[in-house]
C-alpha cells in the first residue's frame, strides 16, 4: 500500500473513531466553566431512547430535553451532584450510565458475570455427560460383523 493510501485510510479510520456530540450549537450555555459542567453530567446520563448511548452523543429528543434539564438546573444554581439527583429522582436509576451498587441495581451489575458463568457451567456439564466413543472393533469381531452383514444381504 502506498503512504498517502495509508494516510487517507487512517484519518477516514479516526474520523469515524471520534465521539460525535449531538449537541447543538444553540444549546450550548454563554459561560464555558458551566458548558463544561453540562458536558460532564451528560456523560453520565444515558439516552433513554437510545439506552446505550449518553445524552451528549444522542439525537434523540428526549435526550435534547435532558440536555436542556441539565443546563437549566446548572443556570440555576444546582451542583453537579443536586442536577443529578434531581434527574435520578424523575428516571430512576437507569438513567445513569453508571448506576449505584443498590439492591435494585444488583441485576445490572452482576447479571452479565452470572451468565456468563452460568453458560460456561453448562457447557463443562454437557461436556461430561457426552458418552465415551467406543474402543475400535477387534479382529474377531469385525470378522463376525462381516459374516452378519452377509447373511443379511444373502437372498
Amino acid at each position: 500500500m502506498r503512504a498517502p493510501a495509508i494516510l487517507a485510510t487512517l484519518l477516514l479510520a479516526l474520523t469515524f473513531a471520534a465521539p460525535a456530540f449531538a449537541v447543538e450549537p444553540q444549546e450550548q450555555l454563554a459561560d464555558p466553566a458551566l458548558e463544561a459542567r453540562a458536558r460532564e453530567l451528560g456523560q453520565e446520563l444515558r439516552c433513554l431512547v437510545c439506552q446505550n448511548q449518553s445524552i451528549d452523543d444522542s439525537n434523540a429528543d428526549l435526550a435534547r430535553d435532558l440536555r436542556t434539564i441539565v443546563r437549566e438546573r446548572l443556570t440555576a444554581g444546582d451542583s453537579n451532584a443536586q442536577v443529578l439527583d434531581f434527574v435520578t429522582a424523575r428516571y430512576g436509576d437507569y438513567v445513569l450510565l453508571r448506576p449505584p451498587l443498590r439492591a435494585g441495581t444488583l441485576a445490572l451489575w452482576f447479571g452479565p458475570v452470572v451468565l456468563l458463568f452460568a453458560a460456561i457451567a453448562l457447557l463443562i456439564l454437557r461436556r461430561r455427560r457426552r458418552p465415551a466413543e467406543a474402543p475400535p472393533l477387534s479382529p474377531e469381531e469385525n470378522r463376525r460383523l462381516a459374516r452378519l452383514m452377509d447373511e443379511e444381504s444373502a437372498p
